[in-house]
């Protein structure tokens, strides 16, 4: 990853930092709080210990409250999509459904949904820190609880204020790291499109509801 000549990581303070930080987030939140949908294109790369690196793409789209759906061109034909209480992940190479409740997925693209929901920073994360980038400023946190499978996040926002990357540190030291682009906030988005139906010959694998 290139940075610019100073890519610092500033230790907060009471009397400098934390303003800054309060400002941003607060900014961060305004934007998504007040979308009601949301569609862009993205790039997803996974990286694992002993493990090929990973790359899809895609189009997502968020829809309140809680709705998600990743259509993928990279790989053709997989979708991952979610209708604020279960999760469906169609793989298209083994023509199988995994569904699952949302309390229960441990699927890394789950982290997203909060932007369509009450984006609140505080209350889902703790021990913020923030270093600069040519693009914007990464803000790095903790989630508050330790029940999830993500022990961090990283996001890059841009002084639109517009979340421009997000990397989601998994538990096993795995890492998502999703590229955003083309970002659309409040457009028409049809209900029906969080309703999944599996192909007639998928096999369907229930999990925990």
């Amino acid at each position: 990853m290139r940075w610019s000549g100073i890519g610092f990581v500033f230790a907060f303070s009471c009397f400098a930092a934390e303003p800054r930080l309060d400002t941003l987030l607060k900014s961060v939140e305004t934007r998504y709080n007040r979308a009601q949908s949301l569609t862009l294109s993205f790039e997803e790369t996974y990286t694992a210990q002993r493990r090929p690196e990973q790359i899809e793409s895609g189009t997502l789209t968020l829809r309140k409250p809680g709705r998600m759906r990743w259509d993928y061109s990279k790989p053709a034909g997989k979708v991952f999509v979610s209708d604020g209480k279960r999760v469906s992940l169609y793989n298209p190479e083994t023509n199988q459904v995994e569904v699952t409740g949302v309390k229960e997925t441990e699927d890394m693209r789950a982290p997203l949904a909060f932007l369509l929901g009450k984006l609140n920073f505080y209350k889902e994360f703790r021990k913020f820190t923030l270093r600069e980038a040519p693009e914007g400023v990464w803000i790095s946190a903790e989630p508050e609880t330790e029940s999830l499978p993500y022990s961090r996040v990283e996001f890059l926002v841009t002084p639109e204020n517009r979340i421009k990357r997000l990397k989601v540190f998994a538990q096993d030291h795995s890492v998502l790291d999703f590229r955003f682009e083309q970002e659309k906030l409040n457009i028409p988005v049809d209900p029906k499109l969080f309703d999944y139906r599996a192909p007639l010959t998928a096999q369907i694998l229930e999990g925990e509801k």
